[in-house]
């Protein structure tokens, strides 16, 4: 078998810089889940997209008479919960659905959660915290009609993304909680160190079949016909 070759994020080839993960849906995730991973992977990219929708408003919330410390926050929440909110809550759900981790899915639930918080707080706006939620965006009709119809979108994306990541969270934990997991089995993970070298289950039922396999010959052998008689 050839080695897996990371592919995300997928760079240009003249980039230096190479891709750090490889993921492949169809390939690592079992068919009964790939459809929920999947839109996990969406809402990520959702999540970034607000950011980014989020950096606009406040430069347009800064040209219409705000504070520039907001504009200043904003990039800094987008340059680091992007690729942040990718390693540390969508790998572990990835990894915990390819190998039934309980370790990663405990990951997955505690920073998911801090996420999830956060991203209601984005969603409410307090000014000078670099987000446009509903709080800035409404006092701000008052300054600046244009700028605050501008702030609007980002609020109701954070809005849009805090609901589906509850719901998200609920979908991934009644699972978990189906399938067995514990914090229990996390511990026992962790201490035997089995969450850093976990399979996905077709790797996993192809090393079984390939190694328990019994041999038989070829050409079977058969007694001579004096020994028949």
């Amino acid at each position: 078998m050839s080695e897996k070759q990371n592919n995300f994020p997928p760079l240009p080839k003249f980039v230096r810089v190479k891709p750090c993960f490889y993921q492949n849906f169809d390939e690592e995730i079992p068919v009964q889940y790939r459809t929920l991973v999947k839109k996990i992977y969406r809402l990520w990219m959702l999540y970034c997209i607000t950011l980014v929708v989020n950096l606009v408003a406040c430069l347009a919330w800064w040209i219409g008479g705000g504070g520039g410390v907001n504009f200043g926050f904003s990039v800094l929440w987008l340059v680091l919960f992007s690729p942040c909110s990718y390693v540390c809550w969508f790998r572990p759900v990835y990894k915990a659905f390819r190998a039934d981790s309980s370790f990663n899915f405990m990951a997955f639930f505690w920073i998911f959660g801090i996420q999830f918080i956060l991203t209601v707080t984005q969603a409410i706006g307090f000014p000078g915290w670099g987000a446009c939620g509903w709080i800035a965006a409404s006092f701000f009709f008052n300054t600046n009609v244009g700028s605050a119809v501008v702030m609007l979108f980002p609020a109701i994306m954070f809005t849009l993304c805090a609901i589906l990541m509850a719901l998200t969270l609920f979908r991934v934990h009644k699972h978990y909680r189906g399938g067995g997991g514990s914090l229990h089995k996390a511990q026992e993970e962790w201490n035997s160190g089995a969450w850093k070298v976990a399979q996905s289950s077709g790797t996993q039922f192809s090393s079984v079949s390939g190694s328990t396999l019994p041999e038989y010959p070829t050409v079977p052998s058969y007694p001579s016909n004096n020994q028949w008689q």
